[in-house]
């Protein structure tokens, strides 16, 4: 049982940090330091969770208590090139780096 968030404007290094984290924890466990956490990704990293945890209990009939973050994958989606102007009419490249969020729940036997 999966959810996935594609194109979430946040570099993958930045949300790495945050899905490291709750990864091998129980759910009620990784949502509580979700809360607690200020960091800007932590929202929707708890967003995708808890969609990948209803999707265990009302799609698959899992128990929420028996549940754990078995993987929280962060790869890069989509870069957005733009430019910043220079000294002497040169141009610097920016790149804005997009993220997909993968989050799989599993019950604990």
């Amino acid at each position: 049982m999966k959810a996935i968030l594609k194109n979430y404007r946040q570099s993958p290094r930045k949300v790495r940090l945050i899905t490291s984290l709750i990864k091998g924890k129980k759910v009620d466990i990784a949502i509580r330091e979700l809360d607690l956490l200020i960091k800007r990704g932590s929202l929707p990293v708890k967003k995708v969770l808890n969609s990948a945890i209803q999707n265990a209990v009302h799609n698959h009939g899992k128990d929420f208590a028996n549940l754990i973050v078995k993987e929280a994958i962060v790869s890069e989606g989509t870069v957005l090139k733009r430019s910043m102007p220079r000294a002497r009419g040169r141009a610097f490249p920016i790149l804005k780096r997009c993220s997909h969020i993968t989050i799989t729940v599993e019950e604990k036997i």
